[in-house]
């Protein structure tokens, strides 16, 4: 296992922030850690870099203990926090170089991060001149130079616009190729995108751990149908694969299926059968996005 969480309870005075958190990360998975504001997610993440300490349970990177063997985590792991530190007066070069410097790497890596990460058009420029998508990539760069085997990324993609935002998520699915990484966000296109898996936390405690496939799998069809007049809901699940049937206002269904097959011709047809006029039909489907609403709601 790349990252291994047992039983993880951290307290900031009277505010219990993590409860109970237990979860493990195998080689090569891409997770998304996803969390309302305050959900306990950036605090997972810095036990993890030994940033914090837990108050009870214990956390382990490539099978080094976070808090006896600190430096053997450290060494495992690049790091990027939600808020990039960087020196916006340094050249980019003159900041890898600098923390190339505290890890001992060599010229030749350095040059192969700025490739992989696509500096080299924006490598002879300052920081502060940079882009925030080009800023992250330096960010991101930073915690590749010493060829880490775990990434853990604390909202990689905040604040870029849509551009930016693809080019960084493919930078993402290519470095997670031959690493583990641990990526936190709220944005859930970006986790349907890049991740294997999913991981959702609410009030410092872990709703939902599944891979992005058995999540699809569960993935209910719901579709909005308008009649032209008044239908009882008992009459509508005699559709096929109908399992609830909801009335959301004057002549408007809500029906969910449990099926994958698209049942949008069958409910025209059931409408045609019984002489019904169906005025307006659409596709809502029960997505992560739903999800994530669903467990996470106050």
């Amino acid at each position: 296992m790349s990252i291994v969480a047992k039983n993880i309870i951290k307290s900031f005075g009277d505010q219990t922030v993590l409860n109970d958190v237990s979860f493990t990360i195998n080689k090569g998975e891409i997770v998304g850690f996803l969390g309302p504001n305050g959900a306990g997610k950036s605090t997972m993440m810095k036990i993890l870099t030994t940033y914090h300490t837990p108050d009870q349970g214990s956390a382990a990177v490539n099978s080094h203990d976070v808090l006896e063997e600190p430096k053997e985590v450290q060494k495992s792991i690049g790091y990027l926090p939600e808020h990039n530190p960087l020196y916006l007066d340094m050249y980019v070069k003159e900041y890898l170089d600098f923390n190339a410097s505290v890890y001992k790497v060599g010229k030749e890596r350095i040059a192969k991060v700025i490739e992989q990460t696509g500096l080299t058009p924006e490598a002879h420029k300052k920081i502060g001149q940079l882009s925030k998508g080009y800023r992250q990539r330096v960010g991101l760069a930073a915690a590749l130079l010493h060829d880490p085997e775990v990434l853990i990324l604390d909202e990689p993609t905040t604040g870029l616009d849509p551009n930016q935002l693809l080019d960084i998520r493919n930078l993402i699915r290519e470095i997670g190729k031959d690493k583990t990484i641990l990526l936190s966000t709220h944005i859930m296109k970006e986790v349907e995108a890049v991740c294997d898996r999913v991981l959702i936390i609410n009030k410092g405690n872990i709703v939902a751990d599944k891979t992005l496939s058995e999540l699809r799998k569960e993935e209910k069809q719901v579709l909005i149908v308008e009649f032209d007049f008044r239908v009882e809901e008992v009459f509508l699940k005699n559709l096929e694969y109908a399992t609830t049937v909801k009335n959301i206002g004057g002549f408007v269904y809500e029906i969910t299926f449990d099926t994958q097959k698209d049942m949008r011709s069958s409910v025209f047809d059931f409408a045609y059968d019984n002489q019904l006029k169906t005025l307006q039909l659409s596709r809502k489907n029960k997505n992560l996005e739903n999800l994530f609403s669903e467990l996470t709601q106050a």
